[in-house]
C-alpha cells in the first residue's frame, strides 16, 4: 500500500521527539542504564516516535498478503472430477490467456458427449488485501443474488444457480464464489441437452460446482 503523507501536526513534532530520543540514548550510558525501569521508559519513548524500532507495533493484517500469486488453475480439480463433471473433455484443460498471471488465472474444460454439453471454469484471483477481497466478494455475490451460503468452505462461500433459455434451448449454470484471506476462487459449471433442449437439474449443477470449488480451494491452500 502507498504510504500516506504525515500530517502537518506530526511533522512539527519531529524535532522535539528527536531531541528526547537523543537524551534517552545519553541517559542509557549513565547510572540509569542499570535500571530496568529506565530501560522500559527509553523503549516506550523510542517506540512512540516516528522512527521504526524492534518494539514497534506489527503491521495491520490488511497489509499482509497471505497469497501472493495464483496457482495453476488446470490443476485445480482432479482428473476423476473432470471426467465426472465434463464427460469427454480433455482432462488437462485449457488455460485462458491472462494479462497478469500472478493476479488472475483461469482454466476451462468443455465437451459435447452425444447430445449432452458441459462446461467447467475455475478461476483464481489474488487481491491486494483481505479488505479488497472482501469487497469484491460482496459486490459479486450481491450482483448474483438468489443463491445461498456454502458453509465450511474458505472464509466465506456462496453458490447460485440460474436457468436461461435461448431459441427454446435451456442452459443451467451454477457459480460458486469462495474467499480465502486475500484470494478469490470462482467456479462456473453449466450444461445443456441438445436433444431434449432441457437443462440438467439444479441439484446436479449446484453439487458439481461445489465439488469443483472444494478441490480448487484445497489447491490454493497448499500454496501458503
Amino acid at each position: 500500500m502507498r504510504d500516506l503523507p504525515l500530517p502537518l501536526a506530526l511533522t512539527a513534532r519531529l524535532l522535539p521527539v528527536a531531541v528526547l530520543a537523543s537524551a534517552g540514548w545519553a541517559l542509557s550510558s549513565g547510572p540509569l542504564a542499570a535500571s530496568p525501569a529506565g530501560e522500559d521508559s527509553a523503549r516506550e519513548t523510542t517506540g512512540s516516535g516516528p522512527f521504526p524500532t524492534s518494539e514497534s507495533a506489527p503491521p495491520t493484517s490488511a497489509a499482509v498478503k497471505t497469497y501472493t500469486k495464483a496457482p495453476s488453475p488446470c490443476s485445480g480439480v482432479t482428473t476423476k472430477t473432470v471426467k465426472s463433471l465434463v464427460p469427454g473433455a480433455k482432462t488437462a484443460g485449457k488455460e485462458i490467456a491472462s494479462t497478469d498471471e500472478s493476479v488472475r488465472r483461469t482454466c476451462s474444460w468443455n465437451a459435447l458427449k452425444g447430445y449432452d454439453y458441459r462446461w467447467l471454469d475455475i478461476s483464481y484471483e489474488i487481491q491486494q488485501s483481505d479488505d479488497k477481497a472482501e469487497n469484491t466478494y460482496e459486490e459479486r455475490t450481491t450482483k448474483n443474488s438468489g443463491g445461498g451460503a456454502v458453509p465450511g468452505l474458505g472464509d466465506e462461500a456462496y453458490s447460485v444457480v440460474n436457468l436461461t433459455a435461448e431459441s427454446k434451448q435451456q442452459t443451467r449454470e451454477g457459480v460458486v464464489y469462495v474467499r480465502l484471506s486475500n484470494a478469490l476462487v470462482i467456479v462456473t459449471y453449466n450444461g445443456s441437452d441438445f436433444e431434449s433442449k432441457k437443462a440438467p437439474g439444479t441439484d446436479e449443477i449446484n453439487k458439481g460446482a461445489i465439488k469443483a470449488a472444494k478441490e480448487a480451494v484445497a489447491v490454493l491452500e497448499d500454496t501458503r
